[in-house]
């Protein structure tokens, strides 16, 4: 089991919400966040160092990239320290520029509050891919993170989604009544079944 004790990375999770994050000409608002603890971690991709992995040992404050079951791209924010690898997955967001764009991108028209809910969906409203892995989220081009500044709303803590291992840890993290938040959705392979736990 994951140690809960890491509080730095839990606040670095939480000072991410309703932080901006300006894509390829789509800016979303983070409603939703995920905290992996990685070497440490049985959940996180930086369990076992791998190639894939390798750029979550590095600097923090740049962006994780990774495809999900050949479908769809998700994009973490790595949080450090150098050599640690933990890293926060970005699961929603509230668009609030570049709305046309994200719709086309999406294909979604009658729901606004679906074009970022759920990491794959965030991911593609921004115009990430594998080509944005590594990028500076603190540099002056896209993609890059907006200024800090307060949530705006109480954060919302529970267990994180579709993981097996360590699915209990509750650092799955969101604002309290976005509609942009993602459904919680337990992975059947992780111990109690579907249900067992929900926020």
């Amino acid at each position: 089991m994951v140690p809960l004790s890491s509080t730095d990375l839990v606040a670095q999770a939480h000072g991410l919400l309703g932080r901006t994050l300006h894509g390829h000409g789509v800016t979303v608002r983070l409603t939703e966040v995920e905290a992996y603890a990685g070497p440490d971690d049985p959940a996180s991709h930086a369990a076992t160092r791998t190639p894939r992995s390798e750029i979550m040992y590095g600097a923090p404050g740049r962006l994780y990239v990774y495809r999900s079951y050949g479908l769809h791209h998700c994009a973490n924010v790595v949080t450090g320290p150098s050599g640690h690898a933990a890293a926060v997955l970005l699961r929603a967001g509230e668009v609030v520029d570049g709305l046309d764009l994200a719709r086309q991108r999406r294909g979604v028209v009658d729901d606004d509050a679906r074009l970022a809910r759920g990491p794959g969906n965030l991911a593609s409203a921004l115009g990430l891919t594998l080509a944005d892995n590594g990028a500076d989220l603190d540099g002056d081009d896209a993609p890059r993170l907006g200024p800090p500044g307060g949530p705006g709303r109480p954060v919302v803590t529970g267990p994180r989604v579709g993981v097996a291992s360590a699915a209990d840890v509750p650092w799955r993290f969101w604002l309290e009544g976005e509609t942009t938040v993602s459904a919680y959705r337990r992975n059947p392979r992780a111990p109690g079944g579907p249900g067992a736990l929900r926020p």
